[in-house]
């Protein structure tokens, strides 16, 4: 067995920083950085892709697995990276995570084709997502007491912040310069993180010894059942599910490889995904609490910005400069929670932000065609300050009750558990949106018949208003845009609709917050 990180942790000299010494204090917040570059990646290019679009030449649907891509490779990688650690230790793959994501950033800022963007993206996600749980492991080995607290703070507005930001920088960036500047803003940042990294975190041993007990077919397994389900999650939406021969394909692989997956992992003595872990019920209610999380924070990200340009028409920069409230809110909220947490039971902020991230999105539920900043400034703050109560406390609570020797391992399946979510919630949004669209434009086209007068006289309106362009055709003409007003606002309600759903999930997750128990001081990696 290689010694436990937790005792590999050199002592902090008297001039330490939480009781860690200064250097490590600085690779830390080095690898900070990295983990919010890597979750960053993810939304960057979502206020961009039509920009990504056309210069790669690309359909529509071909330019969304620019984002796909990398979702499926990182998903596949952060249940390994507990086992990658221990093996390599923290410094050795952390550094060559953060290498590689510099990498194939590079390769995707140069690529000119789709098929080269897509490789490199997959594999720019599946490298840089090792760097996300790795951080959350690694603070819960390094720091104790009342200081895991302002830390968990610290990661948890990266990890919120970032996807929060991500349109509003990317718009910012593909306005100013281009969209190949999306990928090259990671290549010094990256340079750096790698060579810090490298120089300061020498906190624990690998274990090479693991190599010869490596499980592959375990490792086959996963990355069959995560990445098949990721697609199956991402793409069903828009090929009617199992109606479609590739996806229903993807399914039954999803289906196979999960049974060889689980199977392996209950039965071999050293499985590739620990899955122990779950027998904690801090843990398990925490993982719950984090898809949900996943569901709101990846959800929300994608569907207002969709709102925006699908129905306002707004361009990336405007998209962004729109979002940027959520991320502020976040930011001032951020300090105020890690005062609280380190006062009052966790699980009544965790409580807090459930329900405020609830009010927020049924806040959001009555966008009109014309709502813009004025009208979602209000309920997008409220995410932002319900995503911070509710991040922060989560942290503590599935990690805080582990012993040391499983913290890697279940951070890696707690991220998993947040990305599976923001998959879930991508799915559900998708699926409800070209539902309930469907549902309210047949309502609506029933609504709008000839035995209305405001019909009528709202048609020939639009026919006199063009007819000095079109001359006969006015008529044709006005009733396409009626055509076109009613399916803009099927639309709108569509999106009403969703957002009530997840409203509804978070507040149905409220009472759960009351099965868990509340992480002593200090407690988790080592407390015990």
């Amino acid at each position: 067995m290689s010694a436990t990180a937790s005792s590999a942790i050199p002592a902090a000299p008297a001039n330490g920083i939480a009781g860690v010494s200064t250097r490590h204090f600085i690779g830390f917040m080095t690898m900070v950085l990295g983990m919010f570059m890597a979750i960053l990646d993810i939304q960057i290019v979502s206020a961009s892709i039509g920009e990504i679009q056309a210069g790669l030449a690309a359909s529509p649907d071909e330019a969304s697995w620019v984002q796909t891509s990398y979702l499926i490779a990182e998903i596949v990688m952060i249940p390994l990276s507990g086992f990658l650690s221990r093996l390599l230790s923290t410094r050795v793959l952390f550094t060559i995570s953060a290498a590689g994501f510099t990498v194939f950033s590079l390769a995707c800022a140069t690529a000119s084709s789709l098929p080269v963007m897509i490789a490199a993206r997959a594999m720019q996600g599946f490298l840089g997502g090792a760097m996300i749980p790795t951080v959350f492991a690694t603070a819960f080995l390094l720091f104790r007491g009342p200081k895991r607290a302002s830390v968990s703070v610290l990661i948890g507005l990266t990890a919120t912040l970032a996807p929060t930001i991500g349109p509003t920088l990317g718009g910012l960036l593909t306005e100013s310069f281009s969209w190949h500047w999306l990928f090259l803003i990671n290549v010094p940042v990256g340079v750096f993180i790698a060579v810090v990294v490298w120089s300061t975190m020498d906190i624990d041993r690998g274990d090479t010894r693991l190599l010869g007990r490596f499980d592959w077919l375990g490792l086959g397994a996963m990355a069959v059942f995560l990445g098949s389900l990721e697609y199956v999650m991402e793409e069903g939406p828009r090929w009617d599910w199992l109606d479609d021969p590739t996806i229903a394909a993807f399914a039954f692989a999803c289906v196979v490889s999960g049974f060889i997956f689980f199977w392996r992992a209950f039965t071999r003595k050293d499985p590739i995904v620990e899955l122990r872990a779950y027998a904690d019920a801090n843990f398990a209610f925490g993982s719950v609490f984090a898809f949900l999380v996943g569901i709101g924070l990846y959800g929300a990200v994608y569907l207002i910005p969709l709102f925006l340009g699908r129905i306002r028409g707004f361009n990336s920069l405007q998209i962004g400069e729109t979002m940027f409230v959520t991320g502020l809110a976040m930011f001032l909220a951020a300090p105020v929670v890690g005062r609280l947490s380190r006062v009052m039971d966790l699980r009544f902020l965790l409580a807090f932000g459930m329900a405020t991230t609830a009010l927020s999105m049924w806040l959001t539920s009555r966008l009109t065609a014309q709502s813009g900043f004025v009208e979602l400034w209000l309920p997008l703050s409220l995410r932002g300050i319900g995503t911070m109560f509710a991040m922060v406390p989560v942290n503590q609570v599935a990690l805080g009750t582990l012993a040391p020797a499983m913290i890697k391992n279940a951070s890696g399946l707690y991220n998993l558990m947040r990305n599976l979510g923001g998959a879930v919630g991508l799915a559900m949004i998708n699926t409800l949106v070209i539902e309930r669209s469907a549902a309210h434009r047949l309502h609506l086209m029933e609504s709008v018949n000839w035995a209305r007068p405001g019909v009528s006289q709202s048609v020939e309106g639009i026919a006199s208003a063009l007819s000095s362009r079109l001359g006969e055709a006015a008529d044709h003409a006005a009733l396409a845009r009626v055509s076109a007003m009613v399916a803009r606002e099927a639309l709108v309600l569509a999106y009403n609709d969703v957002l009530v759903v997840i409203a509804t999930l978070f507040a149905l997750a409220v009472p759960l917050v009351f099965f868990v128990k509340p992480p002593k001081a200090g407690a988790g990696g080592g407390a015990h």
